[in-house]
């Protein structure tokens, strides 16, 4: 459920105020994670490893409270549910985003993921869940990247999670991730915690 929620009576309520009308409100900020675990998980499982990534991203989001608000227009929001967005190619030979509503359930994430992924890739329409707070991702597969930098329209606040391909080192897989987020919804010690949380549930996989 969305609901409006008055800015003040929230821990954001200066940053409201500060960077609402910034026409620049967005800070990225760029980790390389240890995903050597994940990436064993998934050839174990036979999981698709941006499926786990993106279930790690909504499991680290669920423990961080800044998630659940999004400023929309001049207004600010609460959401009581967290979605995963992921960038579909389809088979037009273009691309569509697809929303998975996140769960703890593993296997029920799976099961949304490559149902709804699929269902946009025949039918060439984009799926968006209207009343979730929206994590978008991008993968980038085709070639390894530093850091990413995404553009800001002044319409799509929504936090953004980025990467490219990941690297195979002799003992370790590394994944540098871009994390872009709207300053009025946290802070960057918020942004920092969740990164810290993120490589936390990467790491659970293999426990």
């Amino acid at each position: 459920m969305k609901q409006e929620i008055n800015p003040q009576e929230t821990n954001r309520a200066y940053a409201f105020e500060m960077w609402m009308k910034s026409p620049m409100p967005m800070v990225t900020l760029t980790k390389t994670f240890d995903v050597t675990r994940l990436l064993k998980r998934s050839k174990r499982g036979g999981w698709k490893f941006t499926m786990l990534l993106c279930w790690c991203i909504g499991k680290a989001a669920s423990r961080i409270e800044e998630f659940r608000m999004l400023p929309e227009g001049d207004k600010l929001y609460r959401y009581d549910q967290l979605a995963i967005d992921v960038i579909v190619s389809n088979r037009a030979g273009g691309i569509n985003s697809c929303s998975i509503p996140y769960t703890e359930d593993l296997q029920q994430f799976n099961a949304d993921y490559l149902s709804q992924t699929q269902k946009v890739s025949a039918s060439c329409e984009s799926i968006t869940i209207e009343d979730a707070m929206v994590i978008g991702t991008s993968a980038m597969v085709e070639t390894e990247l530093d850091s990413i930098v995404n553009q800001y329209s002044g319409v799509f606040n929504n936090p953004m999670v980025m990467w490219g391909k990941y690297r195979k080192g002799w003992f370790k897989t590394t994944l540098p991730i871009s994390f872009q987020f709207h300053h009025t919804q946290m802070d960057g010690g918020d942004a920092a915690r969740f990164l810290e949380e993120l490589q936390r549930c990467i790491n659970e996989g293999e426990k």
